[in-house]
């Protein structure tokens, strides 16, 4: 074997052994029916929760949490995860609920 392709950083591509044939592409992915459901919800939550601001933000962030997520090889743990960066997000834009102290 050469010693260049021993060396990884000296590679370009990835070697077919390598790549995981069951990871999701940004091309490949697209949300399950239980996401959409789960990301409108969350749209409705923090639209009641930040009524100070427009709900045109409030879908924007919710949407950009979730394509933040977008590769994630576990999916049961995006929408607590995306609810809480919106939070986050919203909660700089508007004085809605506390992120840490809103308890449901």
């Amino acid at each position: 074997m050469a010693p260049a392709t021993l060396q990884g950083a000296e590679r370009t591509e990835a070697s077919p052994a390598m790549e995981d044939p069951g990871a999701r592409t940004a091309q490949q992915w697209s949300p399950t029916p239980e996401e959409l459901a789960s990301l409108r919800t969350t749209v409705a939550r923090l639209k009641a929760a930040y009524p100070e601001v427009d709900a045109g933000t409030v879908e924007a962030t919710v949407r950009a949490a979730y394509d933040s997520f977008r590769q994630a090889r576990v999916r049961k743990y995006v929408p607590i995860l995306a609810e809480r960066r919106s939070r986050k997000a919203l909660a700089a834009v508007g004085s809605g609920p506390d992120v840490v102290g809103d308890a449901r």
